[in-house]
């Protein structure tokens, strides 16, 4: 059965205290496009930076056996697993998430229900379009220091987890759950963040759990649990260990299917596997083919200047190519050269510009509230003139990024030929801003 891409109904906001960091934070979750993916913004920083949750954009930090960390340049994003998670577990695939602090509130009681609750009541909506999938071709594994985490192809998502510690209130425990939003729910989203009461001191000196309690934490102690009422579940440890990998496993951008068999795997090792499993799927994850309905949901362009028929490759924030046909029934030929007919050179930088554009606002957190801008041209080139009948290819690669500026080397070939070449400064800004 054939799944739809998923959102938010509509925008809501949380505001509560940060687990490590105990600020006050408030964040917004929001409807994003089709194929956008999770995308966090923190709107207290200058220029509010964007942060796509992906493998990539993940950083080290003190301490990342207790929590999954993203970043791009200055601006951080603390402690993202429990979100993410949630979103994986109800199958959101688009989602624009904006923070003012650099680490999400915990919900109250240190599990993943407030923020079920929360989605529910936004309301989660079909998209129209096919959910993209991660498929394993073949099994990944990752081994280290007494941790493993085996991958093998699977037609959905099953998590067995095995953890082991040496605490007679805890011991081994192993728990193996297909996962869907009914057992997501039902089965893992309460499992509550753990810690042992000898390591919170530790974690103190370190300058973490600033906002823990025992409101939003399980605490084991020597002898006993000291949270009232005990654990939700005998086997609560573990549901929470399944829990942060299903968020680690976020970062590949795109819902995977496998059964991923863990053996005491944390934060750190999560994020090296799902390096590995990106690694290994990554050859098919770039060919795509984008037709001029998809350009036009992203490029504000219109008859006669939208001059890009065709995506055929994205790479993230690196490279993208697309395709322009050119016909005798083109405006421009009307009266440039109309008895020997070519298409200006300008329109040529312009149409490399656009295809650049389509990979900036594809990166963006919902693409028509942007707008591209040209901010210079250096290095333009033509090579060989384009004609009536020729297939423009567009190969543009960025050269560097920097918040929303970026700096693309554009080439455009006919029949395997150079017909131009140039390198082109432009921002992404939203179309409020003059």
């Amino acid at each position: 059965m054939h799944q739809k891409q998923k959102t938010f109904g509509k925008a809501i906001s949380y505001t509560g205290i940060g687990l490590h960091y105990g600020k006050q934070v408030t964040i917004r979750f929001a409807p994003a496009p089709v194929d956008t993916g999770v995308v966090f913004c923190r709107k207290d920083l200058p220029d509010k930076p964007l942060i796509k949750a992906d493998v990539e954009n993940v950083l080290p930090v003190e301490d990342i056996s207790r929590r999954t960390t993203l970043g791009k340049g200055e601006a951080r994003i603390h402690t993202v697993e429990h979100i993410l998670a949630t979103l994986n577990g109800l199958s959101i695939d688009n989602a624009f998430i904006e923070i003012d602090g650099d680490e999400p509130p915990e919900p109250e009681d240190g599990s993943c229900r407030k923020y079920v609750n929360l989605f529910k009541e936004a309301g989660i909506v079909e998209q129209d379009a096919l959910r993209n999938y991660h498929v394993l071709k073949e099994p990944v594994s990752y081994s280290e220091n007494g941790v493993t985490l085996l991958a093998i192809p699977y037609d959905g998502l099953r998590i067995s987890f095995t953890i082991h510690y040496n605490h007679p209130l805890v011991g081994t425990q192993y728990g193996s759950f297909v996962i869907d939003e009914k057992t997501f729910i039902n089965e893992v989203s309460e499992a509550r963040t753990f810690c042992f009461e000898e390591d919170v001191k530790t974690l103190q000196e370190q300058g973490l759990v600033k906002g823990g309690s025992l409101n939003n934490a399980v605490v084991i102690g020597k002898e006993s649990i000291l949270n009232v009422g005990g654990l939700r579940f005998p086997d609560e440890f573990v549901r929470h260990k399944i829990l942060d990998l299903i968020g680690d496993i976020y970062l590949l951008g795109k819902p995977l299917k496998a059964h991923i068999i863990s053996n005491k795997s944390g934060h750190l090792s999560n994020i090296e596997f799902v390096r590995q499993i990106k690694t290994q799927i990554k050859p098919d994850t770039t060919s795509i083919n984008w037709g001029i309905d998809k350009i036009m949901r992203l490029l504000p362009h219109r008859y006669p200047f939208l001059l890009v028929d065709r995506i055929l490759e994205v790479q993230g924030d690196k490279r993208i190519v697309g395709l322009k046909n050119v016909t005798i029934n083109e405006p421009f030929f009307q009266g440039h050269f109309p008895n020997h007919p070519i298409m200006p050179g300008v329109l040529l930088v312009e149409a490399m510009g656009q295809v650049g554009g389509v990979l900036l606002l594809n990166l963006a957190p919902v693409p028509e509230d942007y707008v591209v801008y040209f901010m210079g041209l250096d290095k333009v080139k033509f090579r060989r003139p384009v004609r009536p009948g020729d297939q423009i290819k567009f190969v543009v690669e960025v050269k560097k990024i920097k918040g929303p500026v970026c700096v693309f080397e554009g080439k455009a070939y006919v029949e395997g030929q150079l017909a131009c070449e140039a390198e082109l400064m432009a921002i992404s800004k939203p179309k409020e801003d003059k």
